[in-house]
């Protein structure tokens, strides 16, 4: 019965459901619109990319669970092939410049580089605006916005919660099955499933 369902449990199950509020940002629902410079100082807006999709991708060069993805060139991976589909791929750092884990700009800007990571941009986020509007708990976590500006995905960016690169071989890629949904004019079949990663370093994080 609902009623004896453990509150986690419970939340566990909402999570999944489109239309459950995330924060400011809910499955389903418009994408909050943000506007950010990048790492070179540009002013980036999510109306910017009206009528394309777009990948956000919560990012901290610090955390394990991220350099598992860059260190195995998952990410990279992903990042290209949803370019290649013509996806617009934004980089969130929103680690909080008072946090041993910050990057200047510049800093930033220069990891990506030699990651050979392939994002659009790399929005400096560093007050967090961006994040606790799309309710990023993680890094990495991963959401995708459709052409019409809606919110399609929320999530992890695989199903294997490790900091161990030899993991991503027999992962499910959620973002990967996500844009195929997109691309094959379908819903998303898995809409929102758990992120994990280590916690986005807010200020107050």
């Amino acid at each position: 019965m609902m009623s004896m369902m453990k509150p986690l449990v419970l939340s566990a199950v909402l999570a999944t459901l489109p239309g459950v509020v995330l924060a400011n940002a809910a499955v389903g629902q418009p994408a909050p619109a943000f506007s950010v410079t990048d790492t070179a100082g540009k002013a980036v807006s999510l109306a910017d990319y009206k009528g394309k999709t777009v990948v956000l991708e919560w990012v901290n060069p610090g955390c394990p669970y991220v350099r598992k993805h860059y260190d195995s060139a998952n990410m990279q991976a992903t990042q290209k092939g949803a370019a290649g589909q013509g996806v617009v791929w934004l980089a969130v750092n929103s680690t909080h410049p008072s946090h041993y884990d910050y990057k200047k700009p510049a800093e930033m800007a220069a990891w990506m580089k030699s990651q050979n990571a392939a994002p659009a941009a790399t929005l400096m986020d560093s007050e967090g605006k961006i994040g606790r509007a799309y309710a990023a708990r993680t890094t990495p976590h991963m959401y995708i916005v459709d052409a019409k500006g809606t919110l399609v995905y929320a999530g992890g960016i695989d199903d294997k919660p490790s900091s161990n690169p030899a993991d991503v071989k027999s992962a499910k890629n959620h973002v990967n099955a996500a844009l195929a949904d997109l691309a094959a004019g379908k819903p998303v079949a898995q809409a929102a499933t758990r992120p994990y990663g280590c916690s986005v370093k807010y200020s107050d994080g």
